[in-house]
């Protein structure tokens, strides 16, 4: 299992051009229709988490190896914990609260990763899915 790929982009306020990068990549890793929009809803929660809570600034890296294509979204706050990726949702008539719980029904993988220097928010899609 090698990675292969790997694109690496700043988070800036154009999440339009983000999005597009990584829809770029993500289809030429095999992902398309429902899997490819789950994935991308996922990322731009996590690089809209990294504007508003990350400290304003981060990266977004984009990677393949022979099971799942991955996006890493990395800030410079590091506020986030592992145990936040596993999230109830929240409450009926909540207004926030519900991007990593949403990042967690979207992909079939996600954790975090936290260090000195930030938080890792790890988004993975199998490209094989089960069944197919």
């Amino acid at each position: 299992m090698t990675a292969t790929g790997d694109r690496r982009w700043p988070i800036t306020s154009d999440l339009g051009t983000l999005r597009g990068r990584i829809q770029r990549r993500a289809a030429l890793a095999g992902l398309s229709g429902e899997r490819l929009d789950n994935l991308l809803i996922a990322a731009n929660e996590a690089a809209i988490n990294v504007l508003e809570h990350g400290g304003g600034s981060g990266t977004v890296s984009v990677w393949q190896d022979d099971s799942f294509l991955t996006v890493d979204v990395t800030d410079s706050v590091g506020s986030l914990k592992p145990q936040d990726a596993v999230r109830d949702r929240p409450e009926a008539g909540a207004s926030r609260g519900f991007g990593l719980w949403l990042m967690g029904q979207l992909c079939d993988q996600l954790n975090i990763q936290q260090g000195a220097g930030g938080s890792r928010v790890r988004l993975r899609m199998r490209l094989h899915p089960y069944g197919s």
